[in-house]
């Protein structure tokens, strides 16, 4: 069992995250920015990253002399798996379960906006144009849903909810899952794509899944097709994704993440009529920052009391293996 008070590190972004107070009642808490984190980290036992864009982690991690657990306040944790922090035996968990049905909801908006072409409508109506056109149907349509974790999860459920065919690919085949019907394994990703009237990337970034999405897979979708990116901006090649748009070989994409965040203000990607362009912002609905705080004081709670924690990583791999 761990000591009752365990020295807690906050490191913060521009403001720091509510209920500082909750967690003060359960641990000695010390805060920090990034350009603090070095000298703030000896001693520290916990490490709460609710700045969790920072990349300040690995340069200050030879000082981190007595950390046995980092929490992010994320479900992506690509940042943290540099070689000392996945060599060591310090524990990581994330924020998974936060963002799950957010963004479920998110990716069926972004679907209903292509189908009913409502960007299109928003668009004539700021020029005041009156154009009539045919709306598509999204019962029946095919998804293929990239990424079988639970935001993957989420949207298979939301998705297959409003009769659209749900198709999944994650490590293994299955053929009877509860939320994805048929999981076809990662080998069969370009096949999958040609069969998918909109793809669904909710797949973390990892050595498998990094550049998935190159000149060849686009090359497999259909023209009819459009790509919706909730993962991560390292899954897709976006000069290759532009070339694709710009050529007509795919019919749209809506991007919610981005290599290179926020996106420069050069990037194609703006003024391309066919694409939709969000601020990372899917899974981010109101009190949603309570929530982060909510899972990290569950966390430290079993912390103190010596009981396993919630949303353990598997560094070796980059994603959770158990949620409880």
């Amino acid at each position: 069992m761990t000591t009752r008070n365990p020295a807690v590190l906050v490191l913060e972004g521009d403001a720091p995250p509510p209920r500082l107070a909750a967690i003060g009642r359960l641990a000695d808490v010390r805060r920090t920015g990034a350009a603090g984190l070095a000298e703030a980290l000896p001693g520290a036992e916990v490490l709460f990253l609710w700045d969790f864009w920072s990349d300040a982690v690995a340069a200050a991690w030879p000082h981190a002399d007595a950390l046995r657990w980092v929490h992010i306040a994320s479900a992506g944790v690509d940042r943290l798996l540099f070689p000392g922090l996945v060599e060591s035996d310090v524990m990581v968990t994330n924020s998974r379960g936060v963002f799950d049905e957010p963004i479920a909801e998110y990716v069926l908006g972004l679907i209903l906006c292509f189908a009913k072409d409502l960007h299109t409508t928003v668009r004539l109506q700021d020029r005041r144009e009156w154009r009539h056109r045919d709306a598509e149907r999204i019962t029946g349509a095919r998804v293929l849903v990239v990424g079988t974790g639970p935001i993957g999860r989420a949207i298979g459920r939301r998705l297959s909810a409003v009769g659209m065919a749900v198709t999944g690919i994650g490590r293994s085949r299955r053929s009877d899952d509860p939320d994805l019907g048929e999981v076809r394994p990662f080998g069969e990703l370009r096949s999958a794509l040609a069969d998918a009237d909109y793809v669904v990337l909710a797949a973390p970034r990892t050595d498998l899944t990094r550049d998935m999405i190159d000149a060849g897979a686009l090359a497999r979708m259909r023209p009819s097709a459009r790509l919706i990116n909730v993962g991560r901006g390292g899954l897709v090649v976006e000069k290759a994704l532009v070339d694709a748009l710009s050529e007509g070989r795919i019919a749209g994409a809506a991007l919610d993440v981005f290599a290179t965040e926020p996106l420069a203000e050069s990037s194609p990607l703006w003024t391309l009529p066919n694409v939709l362009v969000s601020p990372h912002m899917s899974g981010d609905t109101t009190g949603w920052h309570d929530d982060l705080v909510e899972l990290f004081l569950d966390n430290l709670g079993r912390y103190r009391d010596g009981r396993p924690l919630v949303n353990v990583v598997d560094k070796k791999l980059g994603y959770v293996t158990r949620g409880t």
